[in-house]
């Protein structure tokens, strides 16, 4: 099942890209080399007609956007353009983060508050913190771990699940409800609960105040849209196709819906855990907001990136190469050979994947989408990853 997994590292019409104007044309080209590559090496293995890029270095006024790729798989669409629209799937959970840590700035609740204050209706998951919701270690397994989440999905793609549907399916109480977890384990059920909290404790929907404070706020996600059951046509009018190309043994509820565009249907099944369509230069913009910027006060940056241990659970100071995975409240961060330490979310729907990654020694982001959600095994979006910085290094950029 697409649990918006953390994961970092063709056609007649491949060269039919789009690019915003700016300066370093032999960056751009080699640039446009790697997107080209990729998407001829990886369109059947994958599934994918499309890729977008925009990269945000520190100090220049532009961003680079270049595309690849037309909007529908086997030929056929619009070529993909900057102004594109992708689902960004987990990408959505450092939102939901930042709206209960200014909830936090404000006074109106702290971390270390429980789910039973908030959400009294669920008693089994009384002692549960904010903060372990964010950073999943609470032990509250995945909806969509639930066979029957997964059926009734499969059954009707159109249905509207309300926050309430989805948490039952993982509720301790709810005949086949997954089992409850220890350690670190990712869980969307925690960012369902967190949106819960968001409109417990200021009494607003959790659009309106995702509007409010961060998508009209002036940041300049004037392309980053949110909505908890389905998308308007002048939305999906401007996505790319996005399909849903899974054959992993934990999607077998899904199989109906292999090789099917999930642009169209209902995203009610995400909401504050993955519900967000944007583009990638719009998340370069929030990938700079969310770590450098004014969005949050100091201490709840600081936060946002306090990590645990994707291995153990337990805190840790940072990641290193024999502990590489950490994981903060909505944001990750990771140490890999010869790109060092980045912050870095892949977010990951039954149709799309956005990528970005944070460069804090040289201030440089990138963010990249693709148009499917391929086998586990396919997936090669971190050698994407590796060939962007590689070409970016060598500019002197990274």
């Amino acid at each position: 099942m697409p649990r918006f997994i953390v994961a970092l590292f063709c056609g007649a019409l491949l060269g039919a890209f789009s690019t915003s104007p700016g300066p370093d044309p032999a960056l751009r080209a080699s640039l446009q080399q790697d997107l080209n590559r990729y998407l001829a090496a990886r369109a059947k293995p994958e599934h994918i007609s499309a890729l977008s890029l925009s990269v945000s270095l520190h100090g220049e006024p532009q961003t680079i956007d270049l595309t690849a790729g037309t909007t529908r798989y086997g030929g056929g669409g619009r070529p993909i353009a900057p102004q594109t629209l992708w689902q960004i799937g987990s990408n959505t959970k450092a939102f939901t983060s930042v709206l209960l840590l200014q909830l936090e700035a404000e006074g109106k609740l702290t971390m270390g508050q429980t789910v039973g204050r908030w959400l009294p209706q669920y008693p089994a998951w009384k002692g549960v913190t904010i903060r372990r919701l964010l950073n999943m270690t609470s032990g509250i397994p995945g909806y969509d771990f639930s066979n029957a989440m997964l059926r009734d999905y499969a059954s009707n793609p159109n249905r509207h699940f309300t926050t309430a549907v989805l948490v039952r399916y993982a509720y301790p109480t709810t005949p086949g409800a997954p089992r409850a977890t220890t350690g670190y384990s990712y869980s969307n059920t925690n960012y369902i609960l967190a949106e819960m909290i968001v409109e417990k404790v200021t009494g607003h929907s959790y659009t309106d105040e995702l509007n409010r404070r961060i998508l009209r706020a002036g940041l300049g996600l004037d392309d980053t849209y949110y909505e908890a059951y389905a998308y308007p046509p002048s939305v999906t009018d401007r996505m790319t196709a996005g399909y849903f190309f899974s054959h992993d043994a934990d999607n077998a509820g899904l199989a109906p819906l292999l090789g099917r565009d999930m642009r169209n249907l209902s995203v009610s099944w995400m909401q504050g855990a993955g519900g967000i369509v944007s583009t990638p230069r719009d998340v370069t913009r929030w990938a700079r907001a969310l770590y450098t910027g004014s969005i949050l006060a100091t201490p709840q940056r600081a936060e946002l990136m306090s990590l645990v241990s994707q291995k153990t659970g337990e805190p840790i100071p940072a990641t290193s190469l024999s502990d590489p995975g950490g994981f903060g409240l909505g944001v990750a961060q990771l140490t890999k050979p010869g790109i060092g330490t980045v912050w870095f979310y892949e977010g990951m729907t039954l149709g799309y994947r956005m990528v970005h990654v944070y460069f804090p020694r040289q201030d440089a982001v990138i963010a990249f989408g693709i148009n499917s959600q391929p086998d586990s095994k396919q997936n090669q979006s971190g050698e994407l990853v590796r060939a962007i910085y590689q070409t970016l290094h060598a500019a002197g950029k990274l």
